[in-house]
This record gives C-alpha cells, structure tokens and sequence, in this order.
C-alpha cells in the first residue's frame, strides 16, 4: 500500500461536477492505498459533516489538510469569479505547504482542475507525479452559439478557445508538467491529441456515477430528461427545439403522453423559457432548479430517453443517465460522443443547426414508436455503466497506474 499525496482543489461530497469528482476520486485512491489530500479551506466544513452523516472505513486511509493562500492573495476571488487565476496562485504555494507540513509519501497526484491547459508544480516535491484526469471542452460551432446567444456570447467563446491554444502552445510551466509528469490520465482523446502526447498516459473518461436503483416495470409515459447548467455549452436549445419538433409530430393523446423535464439554473433560464413559450411546448415542458442529488434519482428513475445535445468535453450527467438505464442521444463529438455507443444511445454529428435539431427530433420520435429497441438500449445503457462508468472500478484503475510508478 502507497501513500499518495493528492492536490484536490475542488473537494466537496454535497456537490456534483469538479467538486464531487474530486471527493469521489480520493475515496476510490483510499480503498487500495493510503492518501494525504489537499483542499481548500472552504472546502472543510461540508467534508467533515458528510463524513458524520456518512461513516465508512475508508476515512481511515484519507488524512485531510486545509490549505489557501493569504487573504492579501485572494480578498478579490469572489465565487467562480477569478478562480482560474486563484488556482495558479494556489499551486505555488502547495509546494511550500506540503514541505513546511514535512508530509512522507510515495507518488503525487494532480486530481483536479481538469483542465489540461493548467499546469500543476506537484512533480518539483521530487516524487513521481501522475496529471489528470485532464481534458478540456471543445470549440463550440458558430452555428450553435452566434444566432442563438449572440455576438457577446460568441466572441466569449473564442476568447476562451484562443487562451487554451496559448496555453497548450507556448506556457513553459504547463509544457514542464507535461515533460515531468510520468503518468497522464486524458478524459477523451482530444486531450491526447492537443497535448501532442506519445507515450506514459491513457484515455478513460474522468466522469462515473453510483450503482443505482432502478424502477421496477414499464414506465408510465414517454419523458425526455435532461440536466445540467443552463449556459450556451450544454446545447439546451438545441433539446427544446427538438423536442418541440418531435411533440409537435404528434397526435392529441401521444402529446398527453409527452413531456420535457430540465434540471438546472444558469444565466440563460429566462430565455430558455421564453423559448419554450414561442414554441408552444410551455405545458409539456417542467423546468426544476437544482435539487439534492438524492431527490433528482427519482426523477431519473421516471424518465424514458436522455436527451443531451452539449458540446462539453465531458458531462458526468451521462454516467448518470446510463446508470439509471437512459438511452443517451447526444452530438457525435470528444464529450458525451465518446462516452456513449450505438448500442447504448444515438450520435448525431454536427451539422447545420435545423438539420442537427431534425435529426434529434427524427431520433426521440424514432424510440418514442419503438419499444422493443428503446427497452434495448436501456438494458445496454445498464451494461455501459457496469462495465465503463461506475466509480467502483477507478479504483483498480488508479492503482494500477500507481504500481507502474
């Protein structure tokens, strides 16, 4: 057994996303080895009151240490606001903290960010250092950004595109994490390719879910689930206006029958209501902010089809929907795309925007009239989960990259 000294910057057992990644990825280090992680501050008071309401021997293996810069370093980090930045700041002073600590240890771990553009000083503690699971979001087609959110929202987008090929052609300190780093996990294979990688990494993706219940017996109606923020990345207007399509194809009591269920909040809410309202699927369609996780399992659980046309590189919403059974209908690309196969969910490739939303229309109608295969791809969408995405078998995954080390 080995002691790993993991850099979780984003560590919280009550959120999903980076934070519960991170938690989720030291509890899988802890079942086979012995690990020293080290968060945020901030991030103290939810990890030691999840672990009271949630007893497990695996506490034994993790020893926590709290660490941030000074406030002069940070009074202007405010939320999400300046947390790429703060970030860089934060990984200058680990290296001192870990070595005023006097912390012993085998191999250190960057678990997160996950950002494959950020670099991380962890292999100057002289250990072997493993990077990742990293990765990035792809560049957004115009066509589904300019029309839609705007020029401001567009030229956002590109602004971020263009900062990550700064990064990943000409920053020294993230060349030097890669050149030092002896094992580099990528979410997808972008993230091999961009990085320019030949040797000493795999591809597995970065997002798994829990074992689930599943509900028992047919289900009551055809409803079209679909979560996460409501931003320009995640495509929700390309699931309205599929949707729209699809129900608008159908008679009185098939729409009866229908419904659309959003999960999530963000800055585009109000205009994806309105959206809503314009295409006159208001009725079929239920908007729900976001809701303990515990509480969004039954509404998977009801659910017929995930429909989730992101761009993102990655979207640990899909495990999720694969571990409740969901067919998965996403945009053929290095996030969901990769994630799921023709036996599990549908691939639409990118296109024009009208001829996308057809396609994802065509495909809901498609195993909304077909049973037998949407009963298909459920069990197979169990199947992927079992065997790709469940947060039981990183643990044997990690260790063996540890063992190489």
């Amino acid at each position: 057994m080995k002691t790993i000294l993991a850099s979780t910057y984003a560590l919280n057992p009550y959120k999903g996303s980076e934070d519960g990644m991170g938690w989720n990825f030291i509890n899988q280090i802890a079942k086979l080895n012995k690990v020293i992680t080290i968060t945020r501050k901030n991030n103290r008071e939810h990890i030691e009151k999840y672990m009271t309401e949630n007893p497990s021997d695996i506490y034994k293996n993790i020893t926590f240490k709290y660490y941030d810069l000074p406030y002069i370093l940070r009074f202007w980090k405010k939320g999400s606001r300046g947390a790429m930045l703060y970030y860089m700041l934060w990984q200058f002073g680990l290296v001192f903290f870990v070595k005023k600590e006097k912390l012993k240890f085998d191999i250190t771990h960057a678990v997160n960010f996950h950002n494959d553009w950020t670099f991380s000083l962890l292999s100057f503690l002289g250990k072997p250092m493993v990077w990742g699971p990293v990765g990035h979001h792809p560049s957004i087609p115009k066509q589904f950004v300019l029309p839609t959110y705007g020029k401001k929202a567009y030229l956002k987008e590109r602004a971020t595109w263009f900062t990550k090929k700064y990064f990943w052609n000409f920053a020294p300190l993230l060349h030097l994490t890669k050149k030092r780093a002896k094992h580099i996990w990528c979410m997808n294979t972008e993230a091999a390719k961009v990085l320019n990688l030949k040797n000493n990494y795999s591809i597995l993706p970065s997002v798994a879910s829990e074992k689930t219940e599943l509900a028992n017996g047919p289900k009551k109606s055809f409803k079209v689930l679909s979560v996460g923020r409501l931003v320009p990345l995640k495509g929700f207007d390309v699931t309205i206006k599929s949707f729209a399509q699809f129900y608008n194809t159908l008679n009185t009591e098939e729409k009866n029958d229908s419904e659309l269920i959003i999960v999530g909040s963000g800055p585009e809410q109000d205009y994806l209501k309105t959206l809503c309202k314009k295409l006159n699927i208001e009725k079929a369609t239920t908007f729900i902010n976001w809701i303990e996780r515990s509480k969004l399992a039954s509404i998977y659980q009801e659910a017929s089809v995930f429909l989730f046309p992101s761009h993102e590189g990655a979207g640990m919403v899909v495990a999720e929907a694969l571990s409740y059974g969901l067919p998965v209908l996403c945009f053929e690309n290095c996030g969901p795309g990769e994630f799921v196969t023709e036996t599990c969910g549908i691939k639409t490739p990118y296109s024009k925007y009208e001829t996308s939303v057809n396609m994802f229309s065509n495909n809901l109608k498609e195993l909304k009239n077909k049973p037998a295969m949407l009963s298909e791809m459920s069990n197979k969408a169990i199947e992927r989960f079992n065997t790709y995405f469940n947060w039981d078998l990183r643990a044997n995954q990690l260790n063996a990259v540890y063992q190489t080390l």
